[in-house]
């Protein structure tokens, strides 16, 4: 039996409402919503020009509450800004270098600016290729180059590509760096005065500016007394491995002075393994004061680097070279400061 055309089961209607999408939030609705006009969205949006913090926290709340996602593409074409910075470091293992890019991170963030993070492991020709993928994708970069050499470095930075520098220097950019000499030459008298004559270096790596310039600032304390240079590149085996030398030379010495404090963290664990007592019979001492130098057991004398303001600051020079291309190449020196805890004192005696 054939079945009749009111017996077949009728399609069912597409619930149109339901499954419509509501319309994209535009610009206009933030206007209407704040009470203002689009032309003042805009400009907050975008950073033109300043406005009024009452209506700017107005603009900024509608866009919240309307949930507006502002045409991205569209925006960077209209100001040629994408809002973003690229960071381009050694390496971004490590807490000097987690630091740093804290630093500009938290600085980024309150300028609503976004951030690409890439290391050129040292490698010139690696960093070449990182700039080149980072071009036209970023407003602005900061680049920390201390193992490049500065002929090399200008080989590889674009020159239409506002920059800053850290720990490096080139006329053509604002460069930012560390008084690592002077830190080196503090902790020195630091440990002259607790009696200390016979004190070993870690070096970092001959390549590293910063490593040079601390080096530098031993050789110049220890000037006509015997010295004691172990090479090393910055980690904490380097400091684990050159504890080995140092208890071997003879005298030994009564301090060691890691040229950061990662390689001191290695050495302090190195000098327990021996069962050597830390500071009684050996001194240790770093440079940075990175983040767990108070933790270790004893407590590490260092060299303060304030690493993160090292970020902030080559943000907002970037951010101000951004805004006036045709100003003055800046440049900018990081003090350092001493900072005693339990890991130096006189031989012989508790801290």
């Amino acid at each position: 039996m054939t079945p009749s055309r009111s017996d077949l089961p009728r399609p069912r209607r597409r619930r149109r409402a339901a499954n419509r999408r509501a319309p994209a939030v535009t610009i206009h609705d933030v206007a209407a919503r704040a009470g203002v006009s689009v032309a003042t969205v805009s400009r907050v949006l975008n950073r033109k020009e300043i406005v009024r913090e009452e209506t700017t926290n107005q603009v900024l709340a509608a866009a919240k509450s309307l949930r507006y996602i502002p045409n991205v593409a569209a925006r960077a074409l209209s100001i040629r800004r994408s809002q973003t910075v690229g960071i381009v470091l050694p390496d971004v293992h490590g807490e000097f270098f987690s630091e740093v890019i804290r630093g500009i991170d938290v600085a980024a963030r309150k300028d609503r600016y976004h951030i690409l993070v890439s290391g050129s492991h040292s490698d010139v020709v690696e960093m070449g290729e990182v700039l080149e993928a980072m071009h036209g994708r970023v407003d602005g970069l900061v680049v920390m180059a201390p193992d490049v050499a500065i002929d090399s470095l200008r080989e590889q930075l674009p020159r239409d590509l506002p920059m800053v520098l850290l720990n490096s220097s080139d006329e053509r950019h604002p460069a930012i760096t560390i008084d690592n000499y002077g830190g080196a030459r503090a902790m020195m008298r630091h440990l002259a005065g607790l009696g200390h004559k016979r004190i070993a270096f870690i070096t970092g790596p001959a390549s590293n500016a910063d490593s040079r310039d601390r080096l530098r600032g031993y050789r110049q304390s220890m000037r006509g007394a015997t010295r004691l240079e172990i090479a090393g590149d910055f980690t904490e085996h380097a400091g684990h491995e050159a504890v080995k030398q140092i208890l071997a030379a003879d005298p030994r010495p009564t301090a060691i002075f890691a040229a950061n404090d990662s390689m001191a963290v290695g050495a302090l664990s190195a000098l327990h393994e021996a069962g050597i007592d830390v500071p009684r019979q050996m001194s240790v001492v770093g440079f940075d004061d990175i983040p767990i130098a108070r933790y270790v057991n004893p407590p590490l004398t260092t060299i303060r680097v304030e690493i993160a303001e090292l970020g902030r600051r080559a943000f907002a020079v970037l951010v101000e070279t951004l805004a006036h291309p045709k100003s003055r190449v800046r440049r900018e020196t990081i003090e350092t400061t001493l900072i005693v805890r339990k890991s130096s004192g006189r031989q012989g005696e508790t801290s």
